[in-house]
């Protein structure tokens, strides 16, 4: 487990994951975090840790996950210097029941700025 947890860190995009009750279950810690997360919102409600504004957005996303309507959902926002790539992923074990849903968040700001081809390793 401590080589999952580190292997997790150290990508280059936070995940979160909420179980099939809305319950936050686990989080990484990765260098670059955007959206601030402590230990308090593990066993919280997803809602409860969304602005009052998001929150029907939030419920309406992991309704359609549950029912089966949706199995992604994708968002992006300008934060600064920032451009944050918001992802949401239905989780579905090997029958095809719903387990609980993914969130991935990255700043795609360094990727929309790549041209031609990088071949070599650097230096």
């Amino acid at each position: 487990m401590h080589e999952l947890t580190a292997m997790l860190n150290t990508l280059p995009f936070d995940i979160t994951f909420v179980d099939k009750n809305d319950e936050v279950k686990y989080f990484s810690q990765g260098a670059e975090r955007f959206f601030p997360r402590t230990t308090a919102v593990l066993g919280r409600k997803v809602t409860n840790c969304h602005p009052p504004a998001s929150m029907h957005i939030v419920e309406g996303i992991v309704s359609d996950f549950k029912n089966g309507k949706k199995d992604h959902e994708d968002f992006w926002i300008k934060k600064g210097e920032f451009y944050i790539y918001i992802r949401y992923f239905a989780v579905r074990d090997e029958k095809g029941e719903y387990v609980g849903t993914v969130e991935v968040t990255q700043n795609i700001a360094p990727i929309q700025k790549i041209t031609g081809e990088k071949r070599l390793v650097s230096d």
